[in-house]
């Protein structure tokens, strides 16, 4: 901005003595000092202005992956919250998210794969093992499979069929991978200083789910018609409340990292303060008993990882601020938990303590669930077709209206889908992520963001014990930024230490 002539500012030399350097030829090249203040007048740009101009500059200089990425998490926000294959939803997300990559190929700068290498190699594996599912096989080859000579009155013996006893399933299994995919793309695309970026938006996007969540606890009736709700239940954008309350419980883990991982933490704090018990009362407003699970580890890993940043800002404090900062935070989270269940509004702890592991249809279908893996193991029934299989080994004494159309167990169900292969690369992802993990722990600080994707990555692992999180949209991008911010070298990390004090 131009002001008046005859007005003085002060402004950073650095800032006006280049531009007089090029037009002096360089003559005062020799008097820059840095950390001078002089003054200038306003017939120039002042410190401000150029502040401005440089902020402006940021936002003009962001790739296009960033966009691109951004694009698609808020798709995936809006309507990839859903795992079933004929939700409304995965038709928009699908074919968003190939326009995206076309755009992405098409105009985007090229990426960069050495900061993704292992979870690439990791993502193409899983999609080639569901390809190789979808070789069809000649009839005696198909029927010395385990669990297929029982299939040969349904089936033609003379046709040739692929190892996944649903080939249907395993096709929407192999197109849905498109998603980790595009993420993983734009991520490879973007600089460090845009990837600094991406904790505060996915706690932007939890905060935007929570406030769903809550508005449906209040009984505004809020419905996506997208996704395959359950009217009257408290999912934000999910579709399962248990996938809702474990994206929570990742908010509670980013909230503290995001305000203390900043040298200037200021506004932060209360804002992560109060999204923090916010989180941890809706998911118990949910009605989740996987929530809690993973909602207590969430909050107290979240706090662990930002104990340097509040000694960081109470460095000239006394020192017993520190734990007496740590148990007010605490208390006061425990207070408003126990205002809610003195209000009979956590729906989560009285489900807890109402579980009859009688009726629970995890524990009564288990023992089927385990036959099942030993019929089908090693080659596996084929991914995605979970739901017609049980239905085919299901014992009449489970037998209701609703159907049970997963194992409420991943890690049981990677088992019986991909077999022995698929138990291989399911070990391979965890014991990658156990040795960066090790690494990154008993790294420097510059190893923040390498923690905070172990810690996701943990709690995801959680909660998929106990049910099917990672076969949402929305979750596979989560795993995939989380994964990547797992792997990241230590240039990336430092690149991203040196910019962490600009995140917006």
């Amino acid at each position: 901005m131009l002001a008046d002539p005859e007005r003085l500012g002060y402004c950073r030399r650095d800032q006006i003595e280049r531009p007089f350097n090029k037009l002096k030829g360089g003559a005062a090249r020799g008097t820059m000092q840095r950390s001078r203040i002089v003054p200038i007048r306003f017939g120039h740009y002042t410190s401000a202005s150029m502040s401005t101009h440089r902020r402006s500059g940021r936002w003009a200089n962001l790739s296009l992956s960033f966009f691109l990425l951004c694009a698609l998490l808020l798709v995936l926000m809006l309507m990839g919250g859903a795992s079933r294959a004929d939700a409304m939803g995965q038709v928009v997300v699908r074919g968003t998210t190939w326009l995206l990559v076309i755009l992405c190929i098409l105009f985007g700068s090229p990426p960069d794969m050495r900061q993704v290498r292992p979870v690439a190699m990791l993502l193409l594996a899983a999609f080639v093992l569901v390809l190789v599912q979808l070789v069809p096989l000649p009839p005696s080859v198909w029927q010395m499979l385990p669990g297929r000579a029982n299939l040969g009155g349904i089936i033609d013996p003379l046709s040739w069929r692929p190892l996944a006893i649903v080939p249907g399933a395993a096709w929407n299994a192999a197109s849905s991978l498109i998603v980790p995919f595009a993420v993983l793309l734009f991520l490879a695309g973007m600089e460090p200083r845009e990837r600094a970026w991406l904790p505060g938006i996915l706690l932007g996007l939890a905060a935007f789910s929570m406030i769903i969540g809550l508005l449906q606890f209040s009984g505004a009736g809020f419905a996506n018609p997208f996704i395959n709700d359950t009217p009257g239940q408290v999912a934000g954008m999910f579709a399962n409340r248990n996938h809702f309350a474990l994206f929570l419980a990742l908010g509670c883990l980013i909230a503290p990292t995001w305000a203390f991982g900043n040298s200037r933490p200021g506004w932060r704090i209360p804002i992560a303060l109060g999204l923090l018990i916010l989180f941890a009362m809706t998911i118990l407003a949910s009605g989740s008993r996987a929530g809690i699970l993973v909602g207590v580890p969430g909050i107290g890993i979240g706090l662990f990882m930002a104990r340097n940043g509040i000694r960081r800002m109470l460095r000239h404090a006394p020192r017993w601020m520190f734990p007496a900062i740590l148990v007010g935070v605490v208390a006061l989270i425990a207070i408003f938990i126990l205002l809610l269940v003195a209000a009979d509004r956590a729906v989560s702890i009285d489900r807890a303590f109402a579980l009859d592991r009688a009726e629970d249809m995890r524990t009564r279908g288990l023992p089927t669930v385990l036959a099942m893996v030993s019929l089908y193991f090693p080659a596996g029934s084929g991914f995605g077709g979970f739901d017609p299989m049980f239905r085919m080994h299901e014992p009449f004494e489970l037998l209701k209206p609703t159907y049970f159309n997963h194992a409420h167990n991943d890690f049981l169900e990677i088992a019986l889908d991909g077999g022995l292969p698929g138990v291989l690369l399911l070990a391979a992802a965890i014991g990658w992520w156990l040795i960066a993990s090790i690494r990154a722990w008993r790294g420097d600080t510059s190893y923040a963001t390498a923690r905070l994707g172990s810690a996701l990555l943990l709690l995801i692992f959680m909660a998929s014990m106990l049910d099917y999180p990672a076969r949402t949209p929305m979750m596979m991008a989560v795993i995939v930024i989380a994964a990547s911010w797992l792997n990241a070298s230590a240039d990336f990390r430092a690149k991203t230490a040196a910019r962490v004090d600009r995140l917006a």
